[in-house]
């Protein structure tokens, strides 16, 4: 069973940028679509980036151009680093498989909180 660990997260200003990092056990994360969701509050989790095992990447409109998933394979970690951050972007993000008849268990997810 694979377990995710989400880190990065922090308070910062309109603007700013945060770096997360996921790191994942077992060996199907390397092999795995990844993506990285967040949930907002009273809203529901959204999938705001994913990437491929080879690196292909997409990435949700309001998030295009601001964001960047990668991955290190041997790692077993996805990033996301998230560049000129708007208080829109205030969520819990967790990342997990995409695609899969069911995501693994949810990790606790990192807070992200943008302040104008």
């Amino acid at each position: 069973q694979v377990q995710l660990v989400e880190s990065g997260g922090g308070l910062v200003q309109a603007g700013g940028s945060l770096r997360l990092s996921c790191a994942g056990s077992g060996t199907t994360l390397r092999l795995a679509v990844m993506g990285w969701y967040r949930q907002a509050p009273g809203k529901q989790r959204e999938l705001v980036a994913r990437i491929s095992r080879l690196g292909s990447t997409s990435y949700a409109d309001s998030v295009k151009g601001r964001f960047t998933i990668s991955r290190d394979n041997i790692k077993k970690t996805i990033f996301l680093q998230m560049n000129n951050l708007k208080p829109e972007d205030t969520a819990i993000y967790y990342c997990n498989n995409v695609g899969y008849d069911s995501h693994w268990p949810w990790g606790q997810g990192t807070q992200v909180t943008v302040s104008s």
